[in-house]
């Protein structure tokens, strides 16, 4: 039985199948998740889990290079998005987007978690890094 790291079967795999450059979304309630895209609805009750509470666990096991967030989450939850930003540390990119872009572009995810957050706008893309194990013998 699987005791440390994430123990969600479905979430630990949906990490190992993720390669540098891939995205995967965690988003909130109320979300509009595209057809055909696989999903991991981990909700239990409103606020329950928290974006920002998945994001701090999947920070402990997966590299990220990259966050997509709407430019309406940064106008309308500024604290969520200001947590949001910061959840892989201060040098990840964050890249704002409208929310008409950020729910096209949610149709080329491998995969979405859904949270039972109710925050407005409360969505971020990750985008896949390649972390600090990977050897470069020259800088380029």
């Amino acid at each position: 039985m699987k005791e440390v790291g994430i123990v969600n079967r479905d979430i630990a795999a949906a990490i190992s199948k993720q390669g540098h450059g891939d995205l995967l979304m965690v988003v909130d309630a109320g979300f509009a998740i595209p057809m055909g895209v696989e999903v991991i609805d981990i909700s239990l009750a409103e606020n329950k889990p928290m974006v920002i509470e998945v994001l701090a666990e999947l920070k402990k096991f997966f590299s990220v290079e990259k966050l997509i967030m709407a430019k309406q989450t940064k106008d309308v939850s500024p604290s969520l998005f200001n947590n949001i930003s910061v959840a892989f540390g201060d040098k990840t990119e964050v890249e704002i987007i409208d929310h008409s872009e950020l729910k096209k572009l949610s149709r080329e995810v491998k995969t979405v978690i859904r949270t039972g957050d109710f925050t407005a706008y409360g969505n971020v893309i990750i985008v896949s890094g390649a972390g600090p194990r990977w050897k470069v013998e020259k800088p380029g």
